[in-house]
């Protein structure tokens, strides 16, 4: 199953999380602390740079599809990345904001570039389906080493080279992973789709340029201008689905009911986001203001460093969750992905309600301990690798070849979504500078919110399997489809 393509892959997937989620984890404070931001305008910005790259997978997958093929898609992303990095570096030394917007820009870009060309490349690295299946979950749980590395020593890096030498760090390692494209270029290429192995024609590098120099502008804007940036999210988004139906009325209706599918689990991945996304802002900001101490007592660890935990978990969810499902299947019991999520959601009942639990019952002293964090990171990160291993290999397993790519992008519609989503319901618990943390704010304010997110999360378990058994009937609708067009042709 593993040979040196999917290997050399998932190096570059553990450079992307060590370099990203390092930037990501910094943010915060970067924000806070060197650029003189609120916490309502910080937790936009980082909940944007968190969803505003999915966002723009969109054009990433029509790039893919249509311009460049999935290889040289992700070798310029690598690129990107790098340049985006080297750019903060100059943002975070002079302390200009623009330079660091131009930066976190064009990175969020690269990840909109890189999301639906990594897995469908990816996938190619395989002999078989089942290969693919059975390897992405592993692929999730490298790619969490690198997050787990790099939310955890960033905040201490920061402490000895400053934001400036952290950003450099994560542009170093971009470029890592940029070589390692290159040096596999001829068996990447070798396995990848047929547009990987045709030449570009200047007119398609002439789009190629343009849209990316407008996709970089645009998201730029959307930095400086969040109010307005949050309503583009939604317009691109809601766009991007809709010509998703459209096509679907135009497909045969095996394809449209297939396509279907795919729309539930986006409906389906967009709720769950909201909560994936709770980790980088409010969830980020009761740690910042009440997590004290070492973990289990000699661990030591940074309150904005305490989303390192959900990497740490994911490392061991992904082969748990990929060797579970695999030997139920071998007895012949086999879960739709839909009812996997439904799973995934009690699971994120469970730490929401866990968190719920805590800052009801913080002490007069506003302390809540490290451990309580990393048991609520246990479930949401089992959570987390459910949906966000699992929902993509169902996409490709169902999307028409000739849209494999975009049908991939809706998963990442569903994230940057979320994102806003999620990053505008976490501001109603964001306090003014300098106010002062008391056991009544965090019991009332952070009590009352993560109240309500637990409950919509045990609403959301009885969404998605009743959408599981929509979509089994769905898919059997257009099994009999195929069958039937197969026998009027034969």
């Amino acid at each position: 199953m593993w040979n040196k393509l999917n290997k050399s892959m998932m190096f570059c997937q553990m450079m992307f999380g060590l370099s990203f989620y390092g930037v990501m984890v910094i943010l915060t404070r970067f924000f806070l602390e060197d650029l003189g931001y609120s916490e309502a305008d910080t937790m936009m910005v980082v909940g944007a740079f968190s969803s505003i790259g999915p966002l723009f997978a969109i054009a990433g997958g029509f790039i893919a599809d249509k311009f460049l093929g999935a290889y040289r898609s992700l070798t310029i992303s690598y690129g990107a990345f790098t340049t985006g990095y080297a750019l903060l570096v100059f943002g975070a030394s002079t302390t200009n904001i623009p330079m660091a917007l131009v930066g976190i820009a064009l990175a969020s870009y690269a990840r909109g570039l890189m999301s639906p060309a990594y897995p469908s490349l990816y996938k190619r690295t395989f002999k078989s389906e089942e290969d693919f299946e059975n390897g992405y979950p592993v692929n999730y749980s490298v790619n969490n080493i690198g997050a787990l590395l790099g939310q955890y020593l960033f905040p201490m890096f920061v402490l000895v080279i400053g934001f400036h030498g952290s950003f450099m760090l994560s542009a170093v390692m971009a470029s890592f992973a940029l070589v390692t494209l290159i040096v596999f270029n001829k068996k990447l290429v070798g396995v990848a789709a047929d547009i990987d192995q045709k030449p570009v024609s200047t007119k398609n590098w002439i789009a190629f340029i343009t849209l990316s120099i407008g996709m970089v502008g645009l998201v730029f804007f959307m930095f400086s201008n969040m109010d307005i940036g949050q309503n583009i999210v939604y317009a691109i988004g809601s766009a991007a689905i809709l010509y998703f139906i459209s096509l679907m009325f135009k497909s045969g209706k095996s394809d449209a009911l297939k396509m279907g599918t795919i729309l539930i689990m986006t409906v389906l991945t967009t709720c769950f986001f909201v909560y994936y996304g709770q980790m980088m802002t409010s969830m980020t900001m009761v740690t910042i203001n009440t997590m004290r101490g070492d973990l289990f007592g000699f661990i030591p660890i940074a309150p904005e460093a305490s989303m390192a935990m959900n990497p740490l978990w994911c490392i061991v969810a992904g082969p748990a969750i990929s060797v579970f499902f695999s030997h139920l299947e071998k007895k012949g019991i086999v879960f739709s992905t839909a009812t996997k999520i439904g799973f995934a959601f009690i699971f994120t009942a469970i730490a929401f309600g866990i968190l719920t639990f805590a800052v009801m019952n913080v002490g007069a002293d506003v302390i809540i301990r490290p451990e309580v964090f990393f048991v609520i990171h246990f479930f949401q990160a089992f959570a987390e690798v459910i949906v966000g291993s699992l929902v993509v290999a169902f996409i490709l397993s169902v999307a028409p070849k000739h849209i494999e790519n975009f049908s991939v992008s809706l998963f990442y519609i569903a994230m940057a979504l979320s994102g806003i989503i999620g990053a505008v319901f976490s501001t109603s618990i964001a306090l003014e500078k300098g106010q002062a943390i008391t056991q009544e704010i965090v019991q009332t304010v952070y009590g009352d919110y993560f109240m309500l997110l637990t409950v919509l999360a045990f609403v959301m378990v009885a969404i998605a399997f009743a959408s599981s058994v929509i979509i089994r009937k769905m898919l059997a609708a257009a099994r009999k489809e195929e069958c039937e067009n197969e026998s009027v042709q034969a």
